[in-house]
């Protein structure tokens, strides 16, 4: 299903674009088919990726590669999500990239997020913790903060016996709201105020459409 909606969102490339790259295991379906349809049809297209990992994937595939200094606006990002509301409010962050691929987002003229089914929810935070990057020094203190404020449970994300660091050297809180998250605007804008924080997984009104990989085939989710 993933790879359905993959290959979906290639329809949205054009010639001459400046492609924003999300990173997670959906997003890694679709590069290489980027990679193909730009040697396929001669395509000129320059991508800029949000995480490392992605970089050297985009590059394994031959994908031309540039940076937001270069072309702050970007025409289009294809990215993944880990949950998606009804409203295409989303939470992203499950592979540690939420900072970069909110800069992305918010350069982007378009965003398109593909998913499967599965990522499909009626509220956020039900089935998928919110990640929130934080700076390393103090972060047991930011924690404390979030779970006073917000009474949820806010967990270290570990990588092997070590703290998980994103590409910017800092550490992941991933935050479990038992009954979700009801207000997810409220939510960024009252986690925007903690000393600490640097980015949160929550992006709200950001998505421009979603392409969904289901058992009865794609369906797309436009405002």
């Amino acid at each position: 299903m993933k790879r359905m909606a993959a290959e979906k969102a290639l329809d949205y490339v054009e010639d001459g674009m400046i492609l924003g790259l999300g990173t997670g295991s959906t997003v890694e379906y679709f590069i290489p088919r980027l990679g193909e349809k730009i040697k396929r049809e001669g395509m000129e297209i320059l991508a800029i990726p949000t995480s490392h990992r992605t970089k050297n994937i985009a590059k394994e595939h031959g994908i031309p590669l540039s940076t937001l200094k270069d072309h702050p606006e970007i025409d289009l990002s294809i990215d993944g999500a880990d949950e998606v509301d009804p409203d295409l409010n989303l939470i992203k962050g499950g592979g540690g990239a939420l900072t970069r691929e909110k800069i992305v987002a918010s350069s982007s003229r378009r965003e398109v997020i593909i998913v499967d089914e599965s990522k499909l929810v009626q509220k956020l935070g039900i089935s998928f913790p919110l990640p929130v990057e934080v700076i390393p020094f103090g972060w047991y203190p930011t924690k404390r903060k979030i779970e006073e404020r917000f009474g949820c449970k806010a967990e270290l994300r570990m990588s092997d016996d070590n703290p998980f660091t994103s590409d910017n050297m800092n550490y992941i809180l991933d935050c479990e709201f038992p009954s979700g998250i009801e207000d997810p605007e409220e939510v960024e804008r009252e986690l925007d105020k903690i000393p600490g924080i640097v980015e949160i997984g929550l992006f709200v009104d950001m998505a421009d459409v979603v392409i969904a990989g289901t058992r009865e085939g794609i369906k797309i989710f436009e405002k």
